[in-house]
């Protein structure tokens, strides 16, 4: 028996404090995709997609793919964009409704829109409305979901990434799809029970390179060999969104026996509640970031790969402005050479770059422009352009290897020492030909800084010599209690640190 499968991808991580609305351009800046275009630009690279159509052509499914379309992290995603995106999806599934035998989505799991704290939870009760309740759906999430109970009684099967950096997108939609292709079958009948601990995150970000999580993902890959479990996720969390239900969870798609399996996923949760006191980073001031750089400089002199130092505070990919100045000003105040900054995150200066031609000095107010209590103002620098570029590039990274994306409209300026990239779309550093395509190479530089939370060590930590991370007090600053929380439920950690549950 072969099957028709609805598919589709559609992705926003939202950070209910960034003032800027996500709007339908929001995700066609960064992309957006239909029907046997997004096959093209994504269906062989490390996606979702791709998992979806491997499995589709093992099965011999005919697969009916809707779009792919994920706007950068940012503020709440406007009704307009959530209608027009996810009203193509539903109205697939009402022409498709009698020959359909599943749907499976590639979602992030963090969306939250203008009108509902739950934006996947909203698609889905769209489309159940339209299929009915027994079709099965499977979904995929990001490792930072915040899954909400909604989620998991709409949708049959969840699976999320075991990876962060995440590097698993393919296998887990290979995973899904499997599970779904028996349920279609008849074989299994899989739902997925959630269990939740009241914190913001797990306490370092559910990072699977280092720390408790390498245990917490080899128990739940052994338990999903046992019998009745499909998938486990555990998932970390997104903190920066102001919603009832934030925080981890850990999920287990199964049948049978239930209160063994709820029993499974309550240990784990019970263990990140343990640990939440064991952070593993060190989130140091810029200017000790800073006066670590231009020590190494010194001793090191760029032998053994560069130093990479990552503002976790300003990442575009949590939501960050991207445009904060503190740790570039504190660059500049060392006065680090041999070094690489990027990305600024500037339309305006990037405007004002490509008005003028390679060569020329520029003064100019560079970057902290959007809200500068969060990450610095602007910086007065008078800066040599080095090149001018539209911000095109191709990623050859273990993330983002071969996919095509753009910083749009974007300059290289040279600021003392510094080699600095000015660009207009926002972007977290998680692949070298961010750097590399703009005539910069991180791995003969002595001192690079990143705007990145996590996943620039996936591709910048085999030419490091050295990796620390600081917080430039941007707008995804660890320091939560810094942010305007409203609707979380209180008490919740680390808000309230005395809590003991």
């Amino acid at each position: 028996m072969t099957f028709t499968v609805l598919t589709a991808e559609f992705a926003h991580e939202t950070n209910t404090f960034n003032k800027n609305l996500t709007e339908y351009h929001s995700f066609m800046d960064r992309y957006g995709f239909f029907g046997a275009e997004a096959i093209k630009e994504r269906g062989s690279a490390n996606t979702e997609l791709a998992g979806f159509l491997e499995t589709g052509r093992k099965h011999s499914w005919e697969v009916v793919h809707v779009l792919s379309a994920s706007a950068e992290p940012a503020g709440y995603v406007t009704r307009d964009a959530f209608d027009r995106l996810a009203g193509q999806i539903v109205e697939a599934a009402k022409t498709n409704k009698d020959k359909l035998g599943g749907i499976l989505l590639g979602l992030h799991g963090a969306m939250v829109t203008e009108f509902n704290q739950d934006g996947e939870g909203e698609l889905l009760g769209r489309l159940r409305a339209v299929v009915g309740p027994d079709l099965p759906i499977a979904i995929t999430l990001d490792l930072h979901a915040n899954v909400t109970p909604a989620m998991c009684q709409l949708a049959n099967i969840i699976v999320s990434y075991k990876t962060y950096p995440h590097i698993d997108m393919r296998e887990r939609a290979i995973q899904a799809g499997e599970i779904l292709q028996r349920a279609m079958k008849g074989e299994i009948k899989p739902r997925t029970l959630r269990v939740h601990r009241p914190m913001l995150d797990e306490a370092n970000g559910g990072r699977t390179d280092i720390g408790p999580m390498i245990a917490r993902i080899a128990e739940a890959v052994a338990y999903e060999k046992q019998p009745g479990v499909f998938a486990v996720s555990i998932n970390a969390g997104f903190g920066n969104a102001d919603i009832a239900d934030v925080g981890p969870t850990v999920l287990v798609t199964h049948e049978g026996d239930e209160a063994r399996h709820r029993a499974f996923a309550e240990g784990i949760a019970e263990d990140m509640w343990a640990k939440r006191l064991d952070v593993l980073n060190n989130y140091m001031p810029v200017e000790e970031a800073a006066a670590i750089a231009k020590a190494y400089t010194r001793t090191q002199g760029g032998n053994g790969g560069p130093i990479i130092v990552a503002d976790y505070a300003d990442n575009p990919g949590g939501g960050g402005y991207g445009d904060s100045t503190n740790l570039l000003a504190a660059f500049l105040a060392a006065g680090l050479t041999d070094a690489a900054f990027g990305p600024i995150v500037d339309p305006e200066t990037a405007k004002l770059l490509h008005s003028h031609k390679v060569g020329d000095k520029v003064a100019m107010k560079l970057g902290g422009k959007t809200d500068p209590r969060f990450g610095g103002a602007p910086l007065d620098v008078t800066g040599e352009i080095k090149l001018i570029s539209d911000g095109s590039y191709t990623g050859d990274g273990p993330m983002v290897g071969g996919l095509r994306l753009s910083f749009g409209p974007s300059a290289v300026i040279q600021l003392g020492g510094i080699e600095v990239l000015v660009v207009t779309e926002p972007a977290q550093m998680l692949d070298l030909q961010q750097f590399r395509a703009f005539g910069i190479d991180p791995a003969s530089k002595t001192v690079v800084g990143l705007k990145s939370m996590q996943h620039f060590r996936a591709a910048f930590e085999p030419i490091a010599g050295k990796v620390i991370v600081c917080d430039s007090g941007a707008l995804c600053t660890t320091y939560y209690d810094r942010l305007p929380y409203r609707n979380v439920p209180r008490p919740i950690y680390p808000l309230d640190k005395q809590m003991t549950r």
